[in-house]
């Protein structure tokens, strides 16, 4: 199976989602017939659809999208977990066959040391009885926290979303290498090739610009535990749908072929699917 593990839609309105830039192509409704044309010509079966507002609103209304649509694989949406009620809620949205995992805009948080704190890292500590996932959504700067976090519940499924976006226009690979291999050496945490043309130059990006973030990404974290993701539309700031998803095959074409196919969806679906 052939999945896309990261990608988004919304229908657009500027007050719940005033994190998409002014005059961007965002500002337009993105749903899953416009997915399903651009992922139909390159062979691929569906998506996960993530979470791009912290509500339970949106975690319902992507939910509707997938029962309504088979491409939607699964769903990572939100669920406040420093809450009281987090276990009520997480029940409820756990009844859907499709929603597979949570995340949370950790990378808007002022505290670096957000993901430790008390009430988030009991949240976490919730997930593992309802057998979903969790998204980390982070910064370089953030990396430290989420390498503890880790290591606190090896049980737990963890995936890092966009190689915590390192700053791949300034070039920049250290400490973020660094903290990459330790954060790869605990083994329930995978990683989504997604989000990098959106860290490079928006307009004069070229695939050579990638691949040294590539390159770490492949080392640290190998064949079974690495998985391709468009994060579309937003990568539409910087590249096409075809063109995010052609740096990455690209790049994997010096891979074995069970390789491929397991970043390309064998990976997302085990991840994602396996446990449902």
């Amino acid at each position: 199976m052939k999945i896309d593990s990261h990608q988004h839609f919304w229908s657009y309105d500027a007050a719940r989602y005033p994190w998409i830039p002014a005059g961007s192509p965002l500002q337009r409704d993105w749903l899953p017939e416009d997915l399903g044309q651009l992922q139909r010509p390159l062979g691929f079966d569906g998506s996960i659809a993530v979470q791009a507002r912290q509500s339970l609103e949106e975690s319902r209304w992507l939910l509707a999208l997938a029962d309504a649509d088979p491409r939607i694989k699964g769903v990572v949406g939100w669920v406040d977990l420093r809450s009281e009620r987090v276990e009520d809620e997480l029940a409820e949205l756990a009844t859907h066959p499709r929603f597979v995992g949570v995340r949370h805009v950790v990378q808007d948080e002022p505290d670096d040391n957000f993901l430790l704190r008390p009430e988030f890292v009991r949240g976490i500590g919730k997930l593992g009885q309802f057998r979903l996932t969790y998204d980390l959504l982070l910064f370089p700067k953030q990396l430290p926290a989420a390498i503890e976090l880790v290591r606190r519940f090896p049980e737990q499924p963890f995936v890092l979303d966009h190689l915590a976006k390192p700053f791949i226009k300034a070039g920049t690979l250290s400490p973020w290498r660094q903290q990459i291999g330790e954060l790869a050496k605990s083994p329930n945490v995978l990683c989504k090739v997604s989000g990098m043309v959106t860290e490079a130059d928006h307009r004069a990006w070229q695939p050579d610009d990638l691949r040294p973030y590539l390159d770490v990404a492949f080392a640290a974290f190998g064949e079974d535990r690495l998985m391709f993701g468009s994060d579309w539309p937003v990568c539409l700031l910087a590249a096409s749908y075809e063109q995010t998803f052609g740096v990455v095959r690209d790049y994997a074409a010096q891979c074995s072929a069970e390789a491929q196919a397991k970043l390309l969806g064998g990976n997302a679906a085990k991840f994602y699917l396996g446990r449902k």
